[in-house]
C-alpha cells in the first residue's frame, strides 16, 4: 500500500508543469529557426531589407536590387523606392525652375514626400507588398 502512494506521487510530479515554462523550454525562436524568412544573400528578414530598401532612399534599392537576386518580396521594394526617388528628384528640379508657384508646390511636395516614404517603410516592415499606383506596377514589371 506504501509502494502504491510512493508511485502515485512520483506520476504526480511527472505531471506538474514547471513555474517558468520559457527557462525550461527553449524559446519558439530557437526550436524552429526557418519561421522566420531569411533573405538569400543578406541573411536579414525580409520584412528588415524591405525597410532598409527605403530607409536609404535610391542607394538602398540599388544595393539590395545588386545584393539580393533571389528574394521577390526584397526586389519589388527595392525597385520601387528607386522608382520613387527617381520620380521625386525629377519633380523637385522641374519645380525648382518655375518661379514662385513651383517654390511653393516644392515646399508642399517634401513633406509629402517624406511622410510616403514612412508610409512605404512601415508597409515592408509589415511584410506587405504596398504597391503605389504607377511606380508599383512598373517596379513589378522590372522583376
Amino acid at each position: 500500500m506504501a509502494d502504491k502512494n510512493v508511485d502515485g506521487k512520483k506520476e504526480a510530479r511527472r505531471k506538474i508543469e514547471p513555474i517558468f515554462k520559457d527557462i525550461v523550454e527553449e524559446p519558439k525562436a530557437q526550436q524552429n529557426p526557418n519561421q522566420d524568412k531569411k533573405a538569400g544573400a543578406t541573411g536579414l528578414s525580409e520584412n528588415v531589407a524591405g525597410l532598409l530598401c527605403y530607409l536609404f532612399w535610391f542607394v538602398g534599392g540599388i544595393v539590395f536590387l545588386l545584393v539580393e537576386k533571389e528574394n521577390r518580396f526584397i526586389r519589388f521594394h527595392a525597385m520601387q523606392s528607386i522608382a520613387l526617388s527617381v520620380v521625386f528628384f525629377v519633380l523637385s528640379i522641374v519645380l525648382a525652375v518655375i518661379p514662385f508657384i513651383g517654390w511653393l508646390l516644392s515646399l508642399i511636395l517634401t513633406p509629402v514626400m517624406l511622410i510616403l516614404w514612412i508610409v512605404l517603410m512601415y508597409q515592408a516592415y509589415q511584410g506587405k507588398y504596398y504597391k503605389l499606383p504607377i511606380l508599383g506596377e512598373l517596379a513589378e514589371k522590372q522583376l
